[in-house]
């Protein structure tokens, strides 16, 4: 049986979601890979006690997760949950995210749909044995569906006693001011918005999602901040004929030449700072408090451990963060 550690609690920055009562961990953990029916169950539980005893509180799933079917990883969190982790239910935030195909037909298509969210929902508490989650996304914009029709569905899921707040995640800032203005209409509990953000992926500040963010108090939950894995030292030597996953066949694409010779710099700057180069970049997504946590991903517990310990060095000098900037601005 499960015993969590005494002082899990003691090292981990939990960060306000904007202007709301809700903490979450500066770094939370992700069950979109490795979390799936055909992964080593005994390494996902591992995965998830290092987690917990790291002082994670927060795992971030949805309703597609898992291969070879969806939603597997919601069902293998159940099992984890029941064998101990369950006992601990009020120290976690649980959230799910629905909006992507998940059954066939019109109704489990790519959805926003009334109908689709509360079917989505009503299965995952079911696949997770849950009377609640703490926040359920909508998971895609869908320019299908209006947009009041999705807001009020997701109020309507948290007066259902369902879910405790709701987030919207790969909204833009113009989509997130929209149904921003509906969920201040019905008094929603809105908390989150979960965008995609890394060094690498720069497109919020662009956007001006992440100040837009600060100045209407909502806060960011931010998922690849490792840039799938090419801002570790995986890439420092190129790309190996490793016989890896076929999974992610596309990521190992996205390496080129200058890539390798940015993340060999980058790599650089963080040995001057005493980090490795997943931690630095952790560590430089949560640097001016605009985020929220960062979401990770992680195949052994191991990881986990490592990319915690950025939260002891995210403060950057301003040679640091120059430094950072120019290797950033060559062109790919």
């Amino acid at each position: 049986m499960y015993i969590a550690d005494e002082h899990r609690y003691e090292k981990m920055v939990y960060n306000r979601c904007g202007k709301s009562g809700l903490k979450l961990p500066a770094v939370s953990l992700g069950l979109w890979q490795n979390f799936s029916f055909l992964d080593n169950f005994a390494n996902m539980e591992n995965m998830c006690h290092t987690a917990f005893d790291a002082g994670i509180t927060h795992f971030d799933l949805a309703n597609n997760y898992g291969h070879p079917y969806n939603g597997s990883a919601e069902e293998n969190f159940c099992k984890i949950l029941d064998r101990g982790m369950r006992a601990y239910r009020d120290e976690m935030i649980i959230s799910t995210k629905a909006g992507y195909e998940m059954w066939p037909g019109p109704y489990g298509d790519r959805n926003g749909s009334r109908k689709y969210l509360f079917a989505s929902l009503d299965q995952s508490l079911k696949r997770m044995n849950l009377d609640y989650v703490d926040v359920f996304y909508h998971h895609i914009y869908d320019p299908n569906t209006p947009l009041e029709e999705t807001a009020v569905a997701l109020d309507s899921l948290v007066k259902q006693g369902k879910t405790l707040y709701v987030g919207i995640s790969n909204y833009n800032r113009e989509k997130t001011s929209e149904i921003l203005k509906i969920f201040r209409e019905l008094r929603t509990p809105f908390v989150l918005n979960q965008p995609s953000y890394s060094m690498m992926n720069r497109w919020i500040e662009e956007d001006g999602l992440d100040d837009f963010a600060v100045d209407e108090g909502f806060g960011l939950a931010v998922f690849s901040p490792l840039y799938q894995g090419i801002l570790t030292d995986k890439y420092l030597d190129g790309v190996k004929p490793d016989g890896r996953k076929k999974v992610r066949n596309w990521v190992d694409g996205m390496v080129s030449e200058r890539t390798v010779e940015k993340v060999n710099k980058l790599n650089e700057i963080a040995k001057g700072r005493g980090q490795k180069l997943s931690q630095m970049a952790l560590s430089w997504v949560l640097r001016n408090g605009k985020v929220t946590t960062v979401l990770i991903g992680a195949s052994r517990p191991e990881q986990i451990l490592e990319n915690v310990k950025c939260v002891e060095k995210m403060s950057f000098t301003d040679d640091e963060l120059n430094a950072i900037e120019k290797i950033l601005a060559v062109s790919p």
